[in-house]
């Protein structure tokens, strides 16, 4: 038997501030589906995933798998704008930077 199997999935767990980061994502794709005048079904077809996993993704559900969040985006015409995660990492150069003095 594969040692995966026995694996237990880890539930995600986010605070209050971060769900709604994820909520205003899911109503952010909501908004631009209606806006192209697609239906649910259109996009879950489209996108090859089920009707259930897209109404996930337009509540903000952070359990949903980034493909299938990506594969929405990309129906809607929107895949560059996955690009822009985490695209200025102003913390992070500071960091860096700031190793660089040393």
């Amino acid at each position: 038997m594969n040692i995966l199997y026995f694996m237990k999935k880890r539930k995600q767990v986010l605070f209050p501030k971060h769900k709604k980061i994820f909520y205003q994502l899911g109503e952010n794709i909501k908004l631009a589906r209606k806006r192209r005048n697609l239906t649910m079904v259109q996009v879950s077809d489209r996108a090859k995933i089920s009707r259930v996993t897209l109404s996930k993704i337009e509540k903000g559900d952070p359990t949903v798998v980034m493909g299938a969040y990506f594969n929405v985006l990309r129906v809607l015409g929107l895949q560059n704008d996955f690009l822009q995660i985490a695209l200025d990492d102003k913390f992070g150069r500071k960091l860096q930077d700031f190793k660089l003095l040393e």
